[in-house]
């Protein structure tokens, strides 16, 4: 297909998902419009309640496969919008709108460079195309629901705003629920044993407690103190303190190993919500790196935890936009963002055997 008609479509196709709203978990309206206007193009669409996936026409059984992923979902509208959220506001080169930057733009832009390949005869991969649900919140009905039926998977490229450059791995990320106890009494009199202080005693063994291993990429594993709730009457020592813990977590230790590392380190009880969103990534030989940096492209590691986190082969993360603009106010993209997305997401995959 030609660019230029790629990027006009692109473009119109965010702005029509800007104007449906898709929350995590009622993405159900953006999905019906997107397998409708894709089915309208001529593309043999696959849907799983909230997930679309499309394979490229001249699918050849033996060649690598790609996956393009990224999500339809978006958060709530915060505070401070002086743009309406649910519709897409263009003015000159910037598009204003709810879920605009994360990931819409990322969402168009790689099924942009999916039409382009979608017809070729020869190519030395296949191409996986999938629209996924749920990413916001982790949920188990986005793509890690569906990506069984995908069959093997050699490499992924993750849609997220990255001001397109070349994500190579991720921190995982593990919420702890943490209960320090005591016993209640009096606060008047010497009395009772203050679950407060038993807490703040925990959270700075964990404010200060270094993992050995620091990951050149992204950094030593990072443990964060994000809520506190204790007590309901001043004259009352509380018999227990809650607390909940952001740990975020690099490639040398699992999100398993890291729990059993924090409950031999504090007294509290200590209850992870969830295991399942490891560190992820690829080895920065792969010929896709490589072809990046050619490229120009700059290599990081990301603090931020995405859908890499469930997809378990090699991945890489790549988009139009900025992180700093995802889940704020007034979220927007640029239209040459979008177009420079689409570019190199085609120019990446040129030329390139894996």
């Amino acid at each position: 297909m030609n660019k230029d008609q790629i990027i006009s479509e692109s473009v119109a196709l965010l702005k029509a998902m800007i104007e449906i709203p898709s929350l995590s978990r009622e993405e159900k309206l953006v999905c019906d419009y997107l397998e409708e206007k894709l089915t309208s193009w001529g593309l043999a669409i696959n849907r799983s309640e909230n997930n679309i996936w499309i394979r490229n026409a001249n699918w050849s059984d033996g060649k690598p496969v790609i996956l393009f992923n990224s999500h339809v979902d978006t958060v709530h509208a915060g505070k401070g919008w002086t743009y309406e959220p649910f519709k897409a506001s263009v003015e000159g080169d910037r598009i204003t709108g709810l879920g605009s930057n994360d990931a819409g733009a990322s969402v168009v832009a790689l099924l942009g460079a999916f039409r382009y390949f979608y017809d070729f005869e020869n190519l030395p991969f296949n191409l996986i195309y999938c629209a996924s649900a749920e990413e916001e919140i982790s949920g188990d009905h986005g793509v890690s629901s569906v990506i069984d039926q995908f069959g093997d998977i050699d490499l992924a490229i993750v849609g997220e705003p990255t001001q397109m450059h070349l994500a190579i791995a991720e921190k995982g990320l593990m919420v702890l629920d943490c209960e320090a106890k005591g016993r209640a009494g009096h606060a008047a009199r010497n009395e009772g044993d203050n679950a407060i202080y038993k807490a703040i005693h925990d959270i700075q063994i964990l404010e200060n407690y270094k993992f050995p291993l620091e990951s050149p990429v992204l950094g030593p594993v990072k443990m964060t103190v994000t809520q506190i709730d204790a007590g309901h009457q001043h004259n009352v020592v509380p018999d227990s303190c809650r607390f909940v813990v952001d740990v975020r977590t690099n490639e040398f230790y699992s999100n398993e190993e890291t729990f059993r590392v924090i409950v031999g380190l504090i007294h509290s009880d200590v209850h992870p919500r969830s295991f399942k969103l490891n560190s992820s990534g690829i080895n920065p030989d792969h010929p896709l790196v490589i072809r990046g940096k050619e490229m120009g492209l700059e290599t990081y590691g990301s603090p931020t935890t995405s859908d890499q986190a469930v997809i378990p082969f090699p991945s890489i993360k790549i988009g139009p936009g900025d992180s700093a603009r995802s889940h704020t106010a007034n979220e927007y993209i640029m239209i040459s963002e979008l177009e420079k997305g689409i570019n190199t997401y085609i120019t990446l995959l040129e030329g390139l055997r894996i």
